[in-house]
């Protein structure tokens, strides 16, 4: 696990929109939109991503290198397809680590109930 966080740890924490991002990338290459949706349909809407905040977060993505804007698949050249890169899904997998530890240390201090237990 040590190995899956290497030269990852000084990026985190993400901010929350771009950890939102990037869970809706793992799940495949996704527009703009298609990200916006995808981020409000995974959060029952608790989360929603304006497009200035996304737009932002994607191109710092970009020139991070943590996704690449690949062809798109419905014939509209207007929208632009995004997928995670390795570097990125290391990125994503730190940080689900990162927040799966703070989760067991709040269980652990009581703050939430022990797994299996509600």
């Amino acid at each position: 696990m040590r190995k899956s966080r290497a030269g990852v740890e000084s990026i985190l924490p993400l901010s929350l929109p771009a950890f939102h991002i990037m869970l809706a990338l793992t799940r495949g290459e996704q527009h703009g939109y298609g990200i916006i949706k995808a981020v409000e349909t995974s959060t029952n809407g608790t989360v929603q991503l304006l497009a200035g905040t996304l737009y932002q977060k994607l191109k710092h993505m970009l020139s991070d290198g943590w996704i690449v804007e690949v062809d798109g698949h419905d014939g509209d050249e207007r929208r632009r397809y995004y997928r995670l890169t390795p570097r990125g899904r290391r990125i994503a997998e730190a940080e689900a680590t990162r927040l799966e530890s703070l989760v067991r240390l709040a269980r652990s201090c009581r703050l939430l109930a022990a797994t299996g237990r509600v």
